[in-house]
């Protein structure tokens, strides 16, 4: 079980109905606002419909001279299967994306998503994860790992221990089901812990963090 204070703050952001304000260096929109294009474009991408905004010359010339503001951090899975820009059907300069196998919130990620919410003024950020993860399915199954990759999957362990308290007895495919999802409000967990600028724009009002699930089959 978490400690109540911080699931609490978790949720409290997550399902928070206040519109999120966005700074002066951002795009100019709400977190709100933000997410239902995201919806929206993924609506898009899996009915086959998808439009591929902000991809012609013009979107790259004005970018080039203007800079980047864009309205989305998105911490993702490395996973190939799982491209943000595709699925949520957006364009140059749309999502600031940040990507890692496992989907994790270790130091390079969060100073990176710091980077998207303080300096480029992104009001939303979207911890992305998905079906079938080979990190998470690798710490699942305790898989002997080498080189680097014993702290990179670090962060999924808490995770896993925790799925694993709350399921007595469950087998490996529904650990490994659970433990995927419950990895999303890890790294939202690690986010909020070791990030007091992300912490602080979300208790402002300036950032909302959400959790969500992409699936392989579905899209």
């Amino acid at each position: 079980m978490r400690k109540v204070a911080l699931w609490t703050l978790v949720v409290a952001f997550v399902l928070n109905a206040a519109m999120a304000l966005a700074s002066s260096a951002g795009p100019g929109i709400t977190a709100d606002q933000v997410l239902q294009k995201l919806k929206d474009g993924n609506a898009r991408f899996v009915a086959g419909k998808v439009q591929h905004p902000n991809e012609d010359a013009a979107r790259r010339a004005d970018i080039a001279k203007n800079g980047q503001h864009p309205m989305v951090s998105v911490l993702s899975c490395s996973d190939s299967r799982v491209p943000p820009e595709l699925l949520f059907d957006q364009g140059f300069g749309d999502t600031f994306v940040i990507r890692v196998a496992g989907n994790v919130a270790a130091t390079d990620e969060i100073a990176t998503i710091e980077y998207g919410t303080e300096h480029l003024g992104t009001p939303l950020v979207v911890v992305l994860g998905h079906s079938k993860c080979g990190a998470v399915t690798a710490v699942v199954k305790g898989d002997k790992v080498g080189g680097s990759l014993p702290t990179l999957v670090k962060p999924i362990v808490p995770a896993l221990n925790t799925v694993v308290k709350a399921n007595p007895g469950a087998e490996r495919a529904t650990l490994v089901d659970k433990t995927i999802t419950q990895n999303v409000w890890q790294a939202i967990e690690d986010l909020y812990k070791k990030s007091p600028i992300v912490r602080e724009l979300a208790l402002e009002g300036k950032v909302k963090v959400v959790g969500a699930l992409y699936h392989l089959d579905s899209g």
